[in-house]
Parts: C-alpha cells; sequence; structure tokens
C-alpha cells in the first residue's frame, strides 16, 4: 500500500479513564457478574493444563499512571501461551522496524485456525500474521542472538520488562507442550521449506515454546498491556520497553488477528486490541487508558476463556473503552433538533 504519510506526525487523542473509586467499584462488578458462569472448558490437548482448577477467575486493571485495580485470583500464575506472541511481535517491530516486520510475517487474518498448516500452503508460505503459531514462529525466529539459548534469554527479558518483574518459565507446562508440539515442529518445517525461517526450525520451536509457558498473572498481563497502551513505558517500572511507533503497530495486530477465527466478533463487541492464550489468559488494551488482564481457564471452542471475555466486555461499555464509541456532542445534537424541527 502506498499511502503517502511519511512526515505526517501522529496525533494522539485518547482521553482517560474515569476516577480511581470508580474503576475499583467497576473492577469488582465485573469480578462478580462473570464469576458463576460455567460454560466452557479446560484445554486438554497439552495435558497439563487439562488438571488446572476450573473455578479460577481473577480480573486486573492496570491504569496509565501505575493505579491497579484487583477482583479475585489477579495473581494466581499461568502460563502465558499464546499471550506471549503479542509481546514478542513488540520486541521483534523494535529491533528490526515496521517495513521489515510487514513484509516477513503479515498483518493480515488468515480467517482459519491457529495452528493451520492450510494456512501456510494457501499463501505461499508467507506466514500471515504474528497471531497464528506460524507467524509466531517466523517472528520468535527473528529475536536477537547467536545461538537459541541467547534469543530465548532475549524473550524471557522482553517479555519481564513489558511485566516489570522477572517471569520465570513453568518447567512442567514446557516439557508438557515440547512433548506434544508435533504441529508446531510441522509448521516450523514447513516455513523453513519455503525460505521463512533462517534458523535450525526444531531449536526456533523450543524457543517458542517456552516462551508459551512463561508464568504471569492477571495482574501482569494488564502491566503489560498498560505498558503498551502508554506509548511503550511501563508505568509501574518507569522503564521504556518500546516505542509508541511499535505500540501503534502491536495494537493494530492485535486488534485484526488478537482472538484468531473470533477476533471480528471481539472487535465488534469489545472494540478494543486484546490477545488470548489457551491457559484462559487474555489481555486487552485501551490506548492511553491502562490495560486490562483476566484469567479463567474455561475456553470456548476457539481456545478464548469464556468469562474473561465476559468480564472484559463489560468493562469495555462501563469504562467508556471502546475506541469505536461515540456519542453526540452538544452542540451537534441542537443543530439536528433544530434541522428536524424546521420540516
Amino acid at each position: 500500500m502506498e499511502l503517502d504519510s511519511q512526515g505526517v506526525e501522529q496525533q494522539v487523542s485518547t482521553g482517560a479513564l474515569p476516577g480511581w473509586a470508580a474503576v475499583e467499584q467497576q473492577v469488582a462488578l465485573a469480578y462478580q457478574r462473570s464469576r458463576d458462569h460455567a460454560d466452557g472448558v479446560v484445554a486438554d490437548y497439552i495435558p497439563v493444563l487439562a488438571t488446572v482448577d476450573p473455578e479460577l477467575f481473577g480480573v486486573c486493571v492496570a491504569e496509565v499512571d501505575g493505579e491497579i485495580h484487583a477482583a479475585g485470583d489477579a495473581d494466581v500464575a499461568f502460563s502465558i501461551q499464546s499471550i506471549s506472541k503479542a509481546f514478542v511481535y513488540a520486541l521483534v517491530c523494535e529491533e528490526l522496524g515496521h517495513e521489515v516486520v510487514r513484509e516477513r510475517i503479515g498483518v493480515n487474518n488468515t480467517g482459519l485456525a491457529f495452528n493451520s498448516i492450510v494456512a501456510i500452503e494457501l499463501n505461499d508460505g508467507h506466514p500471515m500474521n504474528p497471531m497464528v503459531n506460524a507467524g509466531a514462529i517466523a517472528t520468535t525466529a527473528l529475536m536477537p542472538g547467536e545461538t537459541p539459548d541467547e534469543q530465548w534469554e532475549a524473550v524471557r527479558d522482553g517479555l519481564s520488562r513489558f511485566a516489570g518483574r522477572r517471569l520465570e518459565l513453568d518447567s512442567v507446562v514446557y516439557e508438557s507442550e515440547a512433548a506434544t508440539n508435533q504441529r508446531n515442529r510441522a509448521i516450523a518445517r514447513l516455513l523453513e521449506s519455503y525460505g521463512r525461517i533462517q534458523r535450525d526450525p526444531l531449536a526456533v520451536v523450543d524457543v517458542y515454546t517456552k516462551q508459551c509457558a512463561l508464568l504471569v498473572t492477571a495482574r501482569d498481563l494488564a502491566v503489560m498491556g498498560a505498558t503498551l497502551a502508554d506509548g511503550g513505558v511501563n508505568p509501574v517500572t518507569g522503564e521504556r520497553v518500546v516505542s509508541p511507533e511499535v505500540c501503534r503497530d502491536t495494537l493494530a495486530v492485535m486488534a485484526s488477528t488478537g482472538l484468531y477465527e473470533r477476533s471480528g466478533e471481539w472487535l465488534f463487541e469489545i472494540g478494543l486490541p486484546g490477545k488470548s492464550g489457551v491457559a484462559g489468559g487474555i489481555v486487552t488494551i485501551a490506548p492511553g487508558k491502562g490495560g486490562i488482564g483476566v484469567f479463567s481457564p474455561r475456553l470456548d471452542s476457539a481456545g478464548n476463556s469464556v468469562r474473561g471475555q465476559r468480564a472484559t466486555a463489560y468493562l469495555s461499555r462501563a469504562l467508556g473503552l471502546n475506541i469505536f464509541a461515540s456519542a453526540a456532542h452538544p452542540a451537534a445534537e441542537r443543530t439536528v433538533e433544530g434541522t428536524h424541527d424546521e420540516h
């Protein structure tokens, strides 16, 4: 696309969250409204995830000024899974830049399942976007580091900076996934055959498997989301993790592809960039305002937390977060009313 936007400064106008007490109250209500909802099932294709307590449920909002609002099991640790894709993508964008990553990884929704091999073949080996497994594996392959160990440390360090604390590997989850990730290994081999991965594909899959097994909490996800909401500055530590331009690119991709084949419905109903993981986490970002982290292991058929979606939908409406929502300006309302009166 040639849009002739070079040299045009990006303006930002995002508004603000309601006061502290209002946010605190709405987070508590979001938790209360959704905690007894029992639809969905825990992921079982990764054996260790099938053993998780399905009743766990946490909700957290982190504001861009560092204020935290939490309810329920917001400090229970779980594996980040596919939510890691968004933050590794941001790190790679920071390293390589907008144009390179757009060309190599892509930004368009496949319309197919997150682990689809058909999508790769239909697009001549192009991974299409970084939120499906093919694109995520290709993205991880671009992380800096001469060896797989160095790449893994770069991933862990980068995601820890987003969270504002050092994240640890869940070795049990990692070993369980490593023993059952034959499909991801096949995807990596296929990408290699198309020239999309220049490293040992199985070593790349191993780094990717580790990144998915990092332990986070709903509180961590909220802070990570708030970092993207605040132009790349962690609101708790004050550290700049990535640039505002990288945040913009990452949020755009999350908005269009973050919830797999349900991404269109998510954007239509909730109106915010988000990313889900099959352990039951979802991170959602309100640009300029804050991040929402939710955790509940029961998933819908697309792999998205059921209670997490419900709580996020409530907060989007109750806190005025939907980026597509608008209301008529009072002067505009008077003009419209006057026009109607004349006719």
